[in-house]
């Protein structure tokens, strides 16, 4: 899988900021960001944009996508319940890494009050670059997959 073209990005009121150095960051790659938003620092429930992400990916409106709340938690709780998806709360450049390499993450999620913009960017540079390697690890999603269809 190569370097998405186009991706989804969204965010509560604790990353705003973080939210609008990244879509810069991205822009300047020349990938299209869709802004799924919030865009205020007035306090908004996470879950609103965690479900506006998943669900564009979750749908193949958008191959990647990236959610920003204070710690990352609560936006990977909420984009890990839809089917597809795969969101990783990635605050190191190895859980970035490794989220691509072995989980094919479709997710990249962050804690814009645990990391800052230098770090994100690196984060977010390594969740483009890295590839899926596929092979042993196709087994492992496959049982992610059929979850949602043994319950």
């Amino acid at each position: 899988m190569s370097i998405p073209k186009k991706m989804i990005i969204g965010c509560d009121h604790a990353a705003v900021d973080l939210k609008n150095t990244i879509i810069e960051f991205l822009e300047k790659k020349g990938i299209q960001v869709t802004n799924a938003g919030t865009d205020d620092t007035k306090s908004v429930d996470y879950p609103d944009y965690g479900i506006k992400v998943a669900t564009s990916i979750a749908c193949g409106k958008h191959e990647r996508g990236i959610l920003i709340c204070g710690t990352g938690i609560g936006m990977s709780m909420v984009a890990n319940r839809f089917a597809g998806i795969r969101a990783a709360l990635c605050n190191d450049l190895f859980s970035s890494k490794m989220c691509r390499e072995h989980n094919n993450a479709n997710i990249l999620v962050m804690g814009g009050r645990i990391i800052g913009d230098v770090l994100a960017k690196a984060i977010v540079e390594t969740f483009l670059k890295t590839p899926y390697q596929g092979d042993r690890h196709e087994k492992r999603l496959a049982i992610f997959d059929s979850l949602g269809e043994s319950q």
